[in-house]
C-alpha cells in the first residue's frame, strides 16, 4: 500500500526510466543569489575573526563617537561664547538673556547626557536629553530647513537609537493599563528605527557634491550598502563597508587640522568631520549587536 501511494511504482523519483537525472537533481544547482550569499557569508566569517580583538571594546568605541560630535559642540560653544550669542541675537533675533540661557541649557544637556552614554547609565534619559538638544538647535540655529543638516540629524539620531537598543536588557516592561511589553520587543523595533535612520547621512553624501567617476561608484557601492543594511541582508557586511567609506571620505574630505585657523571652511570641516564619526559609532553598534529581529539575516535562520 505504501509503495502505491508513492512514487516507487510510477517512475517519479528522482532517477527516471530514460536514465536521466530527476527534478531533485536539477533543483541542487546553485542559484546565482545562494552563490552570493556563500561569497558573503565568507567574507563575514573573515571580518569576525579579524575582529576577534577589539570586539569586546565595539560597544564603548561605538558609544563614545556617537557622542564625540555633542562633547565638541559644548567645546566649541564655551570657546567661542561671545561669537554664539551675537549670531543668535543679531541673526536669528533672539533677545538677550534668552540666549544666554540657552547657550547654558545646550552645554549642559550635551556633557551629562553625553557622559551618561559613554557609561552606560540612565541610557533612555541621555539619549532624550541628546535628541532634545538636536531638536533645539534646529530651531535655534535657523537650520530646520537645511536640508543637509536635516539629513546628517537623522542619521545622528539612528545613532543614538542604536545606543538605547544596545543599553536595554531582557526584562519585562509594563505601563500602567497596557499589555506587557518585553524589552527585547521594543529593542527590535528601535535597532529597526536606527538601522533606517543611520544611512540617510550617505543619502545626503550622495546628492551633495560634483558629480564624477569616482563619485559615481563610491555612490552606487554606498547606495547598495544602505540598502542592505536597512532590510538586514548581510547588515553586519554592509555597515563595515559604510565604515570604510564614511572613514576614508571623512579623513579626505574633512580634514579640519589642515586648514589655517581663520580659514572660513574649518568650523563647518570640522563639524562635519565630528557629525560623520557620530554616524560611524551607530554603524559599530549595529555591527556588535547586528540587525534584530526585523531582517533579512535573522528571518533566513527562522526558514
Amino acid at each position: 500500500m505504501a509503495q502505491i501511494r508513492g512514487t516507487a511504482g510510477y517512475n517519479l523519483g528522482s532517477q527516471n526510466r530514460f536514465g536521466g537525472t530527476g527534478r531533485d537533481d536539477a533543483t541542487n544547482d546553485p542559484s546565482p543569489l545562494d552563490a552570493i550569499r556563500e561569497q558573503t557569508s565568507k567574507i563575514e566569517d573573515w571580518l569576525d575573526t579579524m575582529a576577534d580583538p577589539v570586539k569586546p571594546y565595539l560597544p564603548a568605541i561605538g558609544r563614545f563617537l556617537i557622542v564625540v560630535t555633542f562633547l565638541e559642540d559644548a567645546l566649541r560653544i564655551l570657546t567661542q561664547w561671545n561669537d554664539q550669542l551675537t549670531y543668535l541675537h543679531d541673526y536669528q533675533k533672539i533677545p538677550w538673556g534668552l540666549t544666554h540661557l540657552f547657550l547654558l541649557v545646550n552645554v549642559i544637556a550635551m556633557t551629562i547626557s553625553s557622559i551618561l552614554v559613554i557609561a552606560r547609565k540612565y541610557s533612555e534619559y541621555a539619549v532624550g536629553g541628546l535628541i532634545g538638544v538636536v531638536i533645539t538647535q534646529a530651531l535655534g540655529y535657523g537650520l530646520i530647513f537645511d536640508l543637509n543638516f536635516f539629513l546628517r540629524n537623522l542619521s545622528v539620531m539612528g545613532g543614538l537609537l542604536m545606543v538605547l537598543s544596545d543599553s536595554w536588557v531582557r526584562k519585562r516592561f509594563a505601563p500602567a493599563g497596557l499589555p506587557q511589553i518585553d524589552e527585547k520587543d521594543r529593542k527590535m523595533y528601535f535597532q529597526l528605527a536606527g538601522r533606517v535612520l543611520l544611512i540617510f547621512l550617505f543619502i545626503g553624501f550622495v546628492f551633495a557634491g560634483k558629480w564624477n567617476i569616482g563619485r559615481v561608484l563610491v555612490s552606487c557601492i554606498g547606495l547598495v550598502a544602505c540598502v542592505m543594511v536597512v532590510v538586514g541582508f548581510k547588515a553586519k557586511w554592509s555597515a563595515v563597508m559604510l565604515v570604510v567609506i564614511l572613514s576614508v571620505f571623512n579623513l579626505i574630505v574633512n580634514n579640519f587640522w589642515t586648514l589655517h585657523p581663520h580659514h572660513p571652511q574649518k568650523d563647518f570641516a570640522k563639524y562635519d568631520f565630528f557629525q560623520i564619526l557620530s554616524i560611524v559609532g551607530g554603524l559599530l553598534l549595529l555591527v556588535n549587536m547586528g540587525p534584530g529581529q526585523f531582517s533579512v539575516d535573522e528571518k533566513k535562520k527562522v526558514y
